[in-house]
C-alpha cells in the first residue's frame, strides 16, 4: 500500500516534469527565464509603451485645447415650467395658483 502512493507521486512528479519540457534542475530554470523574457519584451512591454503613449497624447490634447474636455457625469436636469419634467407641458401659470 505504501509502494501505492509512492507510486503516484513519481507519476504525477514526472507528468509535471514532461509538461514544463522535460528539463531538470539548471537548464529547465534557465528555459522558464529565457521564455518569461521573451514574453516580456515580445508581448508586454510594447503594450505597455502603447497605453502609456496613448495617455500622454490624450493628456496632451486635453491641455492644449481647455474646450475640448468632455463632462464624464450627467447634467442635472432644470426644473423649468415647460422643460424636462413630464406632465407639466400644458400647465399654465394661472391653474396652478
Amino acid at each position: 500500500m505504501a509502494s501505492n502512493w509512492k507510486r503516484s507521486f513519481g507519476n504525477v512528479r514526472s507528468f509535471i516534469g514532461n509538461c514544463m519540457g522535460g528539463l531538470r534542475g539548471g537548464s529547465n530554470l534557465a528555459s522558464w527565464v529565457v521564455a518569461g523574457t521573451l514574453a516580456y519584451f515580445l508581448w508586454v512591454k510594447p503594450s505597455q509603451d502603447l497605453r502609456r503613449e496613448q495617455e500622454e497624447r490624450a493628456a496632451l490634447a486635453a491641455a492644449s485645447d481647455p474646450y475640448r474636455y468632455v463632462e464624464k457625469r450627467k447634467p442635472i436636469p432644470d426644473p423649468q415650467e415647460t422643460g424636462l419634467i413630464y406632465g407639466n407641458k400644458n400647465r399654465t401659470k394661472k391653474s396652478q395658483d
